[in-house]
């Protein structure tokens, strides 16, 4: 994880996300699994969103996913893109699309994680096409 993303900001850690970034450290990413109701969630919280358990547990995602919708902000600077990624896991998650031809981009669109520093040196999941 030798990238730095200057234009992203780290949420705040807590006891409820310390795990998550963690792993995110390590270059993994994880969701959250309710194992009352079976469904994944993301963000990362303790209680489960759809049936408001507390019996969840940490589940290593792929990092794989499929761009549902993008926006490229051009007058961004630098120019970024913003998206939300579908995981195979079920979750959508917002993030950034990097390191690739804003203008190929496509809804639908294979994408893979991967984990650079914030500005504050902090590691977050960003997302990049698929080979």
């Amino acid at each position: 994880m030798s990238d730095k993303a200057e234009i992203l900001n780290h949420p705040a850690v807590n006891p409820e996300t310390k795990h998550f970034w963690e792993a995110a450290e390590a270059g993994q990413l994880y969701v959250k699994h309710c194992n009352s109701c079976g469904e994944n969630h993301f963000y990362p919280r303790a209680q489960c969103p759809y049936c408001r358990s507390l019996n969840t547990s940490w589940l290593q995602s792929t990092g794989k996913g499929t761009i549902y919708s993008y926006t490229v902000m051009r007058r961004a600077s630098p120019p970024c893109v913003v998206a939300y990624v579908t995981l195979d896991e079920g979750p959508s998650m917002f993030t950034n699309i990097v390191d690739c031809d804003f203008d190929a981009l496509k809804i639908g669109d294979q994408v893979k994680a991967k984990h650079v520093y914030s500005a504050d040196g902090l590691p977050i999941a960003v997302f990049v096409p698929s080979d």
